[in-house]
């Protein structure tokens, strides 16, 4: 049965399987998916040993980090899935801001959903999509932060928990997690809440204002930061008066 919370229901509770190793949290949920899973089930790992992120590129996964990832069935229409990355990043954010020290760096969102600490990204995650027999649509959300353990990332700089002071464990880090992951979505409601949710966004957003260069399939397209829009697009300033909405790419600062 759902909680609710002031007026608002809380989704159902979700489940919570732990391993202590897979090839990756987001492929056993798609294969718990195609069995007839029904959702709302997270999975975590104490390791991957096929971790993914976006585009293909490997996640390197040792003991120590928190690798965790939930399955949604059927979470919203289609057409409203594009802002599920804002609140996903919003939850996120929450769980990790709620372990560091108060005098730790500043914990931002990088357009999506990466979490920076400092400017350095702490965390990485992939959301996946899949349709299913009988009409059903499963969507994973694949969450990897770095706790202990940061791997050498070529794009960005990183940095983990540990190093910005925080003592929290893998286990101690999922629990807020769980919970602001259920709040989040919650408030996005199938995505009739992306108001609530880009407004939520705006407030921890990392560099609003600030020159970026957009790295898309075919291009690479700079401009000013200008924030995102009311469904979660970015809008860069590319002069003239032009805002460009770009719905995927790698953003870089400066």
């Amino acid at each position: 049965m759902a909680a609710e919370t002031g007026s608002r229901k809380l989704p159902a509770d979700f489940r919570h399987e732990a391993l202590l190793e897979t090839s990756s949290t987001n492929s056993e949920c798609l294969v718990r998916a195609r069995a007839g899973d029904a959702g709302n089930f997270w999975i975590t790992a104490g390791r991957q040993t096929g971790g993914r992120g976006r585009r293909g590129r490997p996640w390197v996964s040792e003991p120590g980090n928190l690798y965790a990832s939930l399955l949604l069935i059927d979470p919203a229409p289609m057409e409203r899935l594009g802002s599920l990355p804002l609140a996903v990043a919003v939850a996120v954010h929450q769980a990790v801001r709620a372990v560091l020290p108060l005098a730790a760096k500043p914990v931002e969102v990088k357009w999506p959903n990466d979490i920076l600490i400092g400017r350095k990204k702490t965390c990485g995650i992939l959301i996946e999509g899949e349709a299913l027999p009988g009409g059903r649509y499963a969507l994973v959300i694949g969450i990897g932060i770095n706790i202990a353990v940061m791997p050498e990332n070529p794009q960005y700089p990183v940095t983990c928990l540990r190093e910005q002071g925080a003592s929290a464990s893998p286990e101690e880090v999922f629990a807020h997690l769980y919970a602001s992951m259920a709040e989040a979505l919650a408030a996005w409601d199938k995505g009739r809440g992306i108001r609530e949710i880009t407004a939520r966004w705006r407030d921890v957003a990392c560099g609003i204002g600030e020159k970026i260069t957009v790295n898309l399939p075919d291009r690479s397209i700079s401009g000013q930061f200008a924030g995102i829009d009311d469904s979660g697009l970015l809008m860069l300033d590319t002069g003239a008066g032009r805002i460009m909405t770009i719905a995927a790419g790698d953003v870089f600062f400066g």
